[in-house]
């Protein structure tokens, strides 16, 4: 079941790449006490994901944060390290914290997966973005297969 707006945000755990190598992220200390916008793209290196949704959010991150963000993220089906590199070369680093969902987790635990087996990816996380305040859903904005309407930065900007 996919979640809604005003559902605490499920139990999983993300790893980010750190200076140190991967760490571990739980999803309940990550969202506590705070406002995080928070987007999820199918693959990172991918076409639409590298060519505007992070790139979007990498340019409106001052924006969002005057309105109020505490911090930006970015979610993944894909390993800490590939995160990491994606975030590097998108010159994300201290705008978007990169947030690996390796194994799915939080993906199915928020019912937004997605099968893009047909292009050699397996099961990923749907296009989606999110505000979580203090652990719940304030606004979600999922794209229809294929698009990228409603869950860019410009489109959660005017949400908040």
């Amino acid at each position: 079941m996919t979640i809604s707006k005003g559902e605490r945000v499920p139990s999983t755990t993300f790893v980010k790449m750190t200076e140190n190598g991967p760490e571990q992220v739980a999803s309940d200390d990550f969202f506590a006490g705070r406002t995080v916008a928070l987007f999820s793209v199918p693959g990172a290196f991918t076409p639409t994901c590298s060519a505007r949704h992070l790139p979007g959010f990498v340019e409106k991150a001052e924006e969002l944060k005057g309105k109020g963000v505490d911090e930006i993220a970015c979610t993944a089906v894909n390993d800490a390290f590939v995160m990491g590199a994606w975030g590097k070369s998108a010159n994300a680093d201290g705008k978007v914290t990169m947030l690996a969902d390796g194994n799915g987790e939080f993906a199915q635990a928020v019912g937004l997966t997605m099968d893009g087996s047909k292009f050699g990816l397996g099961t990923r996380g749907q296009r989606f973005s999110m505000i979580v305040k203090d652990g719940v859903v304030a606004e979600l904005n999922v794209e229809a297969p294929g698009d990228f309407k409603v869950s860019s930065a410009e489109y959660l900007l005017d949400q908040i």
